[in-house]
């Protein structure tokens, strides 16, 4: 995965491209542009990071229908839609799906770099939070189904004669499953296993048995 961020440009007017793309290049950021929607994801690798500016009205595919294909593709960059005239319908209709902003053509360059910027920093705050996510997620990503059964029990504080009782196991297995949990998570006591446990939760895909 690319960490590096970059403002992908997608407007069928050249002037608009080379205008905003001189701006944010001035503004020492990373950018490309695309003449087309469908240029744009011919050329896009998934995982590459940044943020997207958007033209609402273009030949062949329009910005909203980009937007909702990326969607389906579970390309999740933030939007900034371009505009040559107000709709509040189109916009509601943006905004809805997710885009972040709706600005209107010709638009300042102190006021567009401002927003992208600001756009920029919550990418990178929701990137930084994807990694310790998925940082967490690899300590447990390798318990087993029975073994995320125990892991509950263990964190409600179950002797592990209960916890054999309730899943009908033998006490020594319990030990056993008890003794992995630990192991896998990287924890030593309890009360660390209850931080991670928490911080993981629904994160966690258990392996087959």
């Amino acid at each position: 995965m690319n960490n590096q961020p970059c403002v992908f440009i997608v407007d069928d007017d050249y002037a608009v491209r080379d205008s905003i793309g001189l701006a944010i290049e001035t503004a020492g950021l990373n950018c490309l542009p695309f003449e087309s929607a469908e240029h744009f994801l011919e050329s896009y690798s998934p995982g590459t990071r940044g943020c997207l500016l958007l033209d609402v009205n273009m030949p062949g595919l329009s910005g909203l229908e980009l937007q909702a294909e990326l969607s389906q593709r579970n390309i999740r960059l933030p939007i900034i839609f371009l505009t040559g005239y107000g709709d509040i319908p189109t916009t509601v209709r943006a905004i809805k799906a997710g885009a972040v902003d709706f600005l209107t053509k010709p638009i300042p360059n102190k006021l567009l770099i401002a927003r992208i910027q600001a756009m920029l920093e919550q990418e990178t705050q929701d990137y930084e939070q994807f990694l310790s996510d998925q940082t967490l997620r690899d300590r447990l990503t390798g318990l087993t189904t029975r073994e995320l059964e125990v892991l509950p029990l263990l964190i409600a504080g179950y002797a592990n004669k209960e916890i054999a009782r309730q899943l009908d196991i033998s006490f020594r297995t319990v030990e056993i499953h008890r003794a992995r949990v630990f192991k896998k998570a990287g924890v030593t006591t309890l009360v660390e296993l209850a931080k991670l446990y928490e911080a993981c939760n629904f994160l966690i895909v258990p392996k087959p048995n």
